[in-house]
């Protein structure tokens, strides 16, 4: 299946070395190439061209999506650039891995939507690899299972602290302009709520505390700019199925470097699970009588997909990629994955919540969904 790249920065760069560890996977899988790179910033294809044989570099992604030989696009740009490039791309008839939040504000991701239902015939999936960890697929299978019983509470998020520091210079996350007003919540929203909404666990309705931590980062030309989008989200929802729903995304979270959470409380079964102890599922099963205890369980390399690695070692983000790609890439050839990327549907939902939250934090209330 022959890929082209726009956007070659961290995230292109990252779909590239999952195509280089594709001997990794021993799955029966359509292989993916690198055929065409796309950046109009000057250097940033140069990682590609030197480590593929590219049949095409260009800065206009529109001569990327005219390239007949293409059948499939990764795409990582801000998000002002989500409907223009997502649109165009399935206008060109090509399958798409897109980025999220899946268009900068909900009115784009309802326009992209409608593109989309234009071309049935194409795949078009989000990008999420945290849920390919083993201790999330654990959670996923007790889910599907219904092994916690009545659930309690649900709690997921992803914290950052690198923005933390003042100093750090202003970037395109910090702008209305570039990011959109749902700042944190459009950067790593979706990965937060793609599990329950996967699994028809969703919001009804939203109180959102959102915060703005620094009010102005230095702007790399000697004076200070403002930040405008909002640094921390804490979203309490009531679900659907009436209990709470606590869904956190954080960019200046102190002491966290990339971490992903689920805890899910049960009436017969509780877990936890974080990428900051990738190795460490926490259950508690519920026995009338019995101590409450959790149990610590020490994960091995459980993939989705079989690949060389023994189970005795360790899952990591790389792996987490190169899984995602691989469902992908299952889904492309015809197959129903075990677990799928995240849709676009799921996406369009998380843009209501995220809407919702705006309105919330604005009229200090709660807002329905």
């Amino acid at each position: 299946m022959n890929f082209g790249i726009i956007g070659c920065g961290l995230m292109g760069r990252e779909f590239g070395s999952a195509v280089a560890r594709w001997c990794h996977l021993t799955a029966d899988l359509p292989r993916p190439r690198i055929l065409a790179a796309c950046d109009p910033v000057p250097g940033a294809t140069a990682w590609f061209e030197k480590n593929f044989e590219l049949g095409q570099v260009t800065a206009d992604y529109r001569e990327l999506l005219a390239n007949p030989e293409v059948q499939a696009v990764y795409c990582a740009v801000p998000h002002h650039l989500h409907e223009e490039i997502y649109t165009a791309t399935f206008k060109a008839g090509k399958h798409l891995l897109a980025e999220k939040p899946y268009g900068i504000d909900l009115a784009a991701a309802q326009r992209i939507e409608q593109e989309r239902a234009r071309h049935p015939g194409l795949l078009v999936r989000c990008s999420g690899e945290f849920p390919f960890f083993p201790g999330a697929q654990r959670i996923a299978r007790m889910l599907k299972e219904g092994e916690f019983g009545s659930v309690i509470e649900w709690r997921s998020g992803f914290l950052h602290s690198s923005d933390l520091d003042p100093t750090k210079p202003i970037n395109w996350k910090r702008r209305i302009a570039t990011c959109g007003e749902y700042g944190c919540m459009g950067d790593l929203g979706l990965h937060v709520v793609h599990m329950p909404f996967r699994f028809g666990i969703r919001p009804r309705n939203v109180r959102a505390l959102l915060s703005k931590i620094v009010e102005e980062r230095p702007d790399g030309k000697g004076g200070m700019a403002p930040c405008e989008t909002w640094d921390n989200a804490v979203l309490a929802c009531e679900s659907e199925q009436g209990f709470p729903m606590i869904l956190e995304t954080k960019r200046i979270a102190p002491g966290e470097m990339n971490t992903w959470y689920i805890r899910v409380l049960g009436t017969e079964t509780s877990v936890e699970f974080s990428t900051k102890y990738p190795r460490t599922l926490r259950v508690m099963r519920y026995v009338k009588g019995r101590p409450q205890s959790w149990i610590e369980e020490d994960l091995g390399y459980e993939s989705v997909y079989a690949s060389i690695t023994g189970s005795i070692f360790e899952f990591g983000f790389p792996d987490g990629i190169l899984q995602m790609w691989a469902a992908f890439l299952d889904e492309l050839s015809g197959r129903q994955p075990h677990f799928a990327c995240a849709t676009p549907e799921e996406a369009l939902l998380s843009h209501r919540l995220f809407t919702a939250a705006l309105e919330s934090a604005k009229e200090c209330s709660v807002v329905q969904i």
